[in-house]
């Protein structure tokens, strides 16, 4: 049995379905997941989730300095009394889709890196979180659900390319560093995950006179999979059909081509004539 998991059981501390609770004990792995996120000691990291710290000190071995956030006030002493003497180590107690980010890392060497192994169902809302924050951030490291992490690297046209697959490619250059299989936690999940490393790009991937309406644009291109991109800005911007056409030809687009077709290109493209237009 590891040292972490020996520490859980001697707490008596009962996993948390409900906080996705899962946690990974393998030394290995471990190991292996701090290398794939690329941590150096030029950097300073903000781990959210650290659990019961397993990933933590390798993280601090690595790393210049870290900050995590952690939700379950239960694991503040377990954590506190593990990163004992860790002088480069700092533990907040709070929620990540509520905490003041900006206030949380004030201390933390610009740019730095987030590394996380989240509950899965605020994967996307974190990711949006993190990416529209305007934190100055080098690179995500996140351990997602393997589906998510599909959808994050899909095409255009691929089953998988909607609002998160275009977040990520328009502010990162993302790749996937490691699968995940579940028998690698505890408790194990009932799906399989993968680590997925975001590099932030200096600039976005395509340049955009607004990216307020960029976004709106990416919503309008899904909102209605199937139809056609015409249909689509008629539903979301609530416009007539002549001038939905008008704006697909100003952007040079095929008035029967579907949203869930469209390239980062197409659609910078498509929210520029959003933009002049005053939509």
């Amino acid at each position: 049995m590891s040292k972490g998991k020996e520490r859980i059981r001697e707490s008596n501390l009962q996993y948390k379905k409900n906080l996705g609770q899962n946690f990974i004990y393998d030394e290995d792995l471990l190991a292996a997941l701090v290398e794939a996120a690329g941590v150096t000691k030029e950097e300073d990291v903000l781990e959210i989730g650290p659990g019961a710290g397993s990933l933590t000190k390798p993280l601090c071995a690595a790393a210049r300095r870290v900050t995590s956030l952690e939700l379950d006030e239960r694991l503040i002493p377990l954590l506190k009394a593990f990163m004992s003497g860790t002088d480069n180590f700092t533990l907040a107690q709070g929620d990540v889709m509520t905490a003041d980010l900006a206030e949380l890392t004030k201390d933390l060497r610009r740019p730095f890196a987030v590394v996380a192994n989240i509950p899965y169902y605020i994967t996307t809302p974190l990711i949006t979180k993190l990416l529209s924050s305007g934190l100055p951030l080098s690179r995500l490291a996140l351990m997602v659900q393997k589906e998510v992490a599909d959808k994050i690297l899909s095409a255009p046209g691929e089953d998988g390319w909607g609002p998160l697959a275009v977040r990520c490619q328009y502010a990162c250059e993302p790749y996937l560093a490691l699968n995940v299989p579940a028998a690698c936690f505890t408790p194990p999940p009932k799906v399989d995950s993968a680590f997925v490393v975001l590099p932030v790009r200096q600039e976005p991937a395509v340049k955009v006179k607004s990216e307020k309406d960029f976004f709106r644009t990416v919503t309008a291109a899904f909102a209605l999979r199937r139809k056609t991109m015409t249909n689509g800005l008629c539903a979301s911007f609530r416009v007539e059909r002549e001038q939905a056409l008008a704006l697909m030809a100003a952007a040079g687009l095929d008035e029967k081509i579907r949203g869930e077709k469209l390239t980062l290109e197409e659609l910078a493209r498509l929210a520029d004539a959003v933009t002049d237009a005053g939509i």
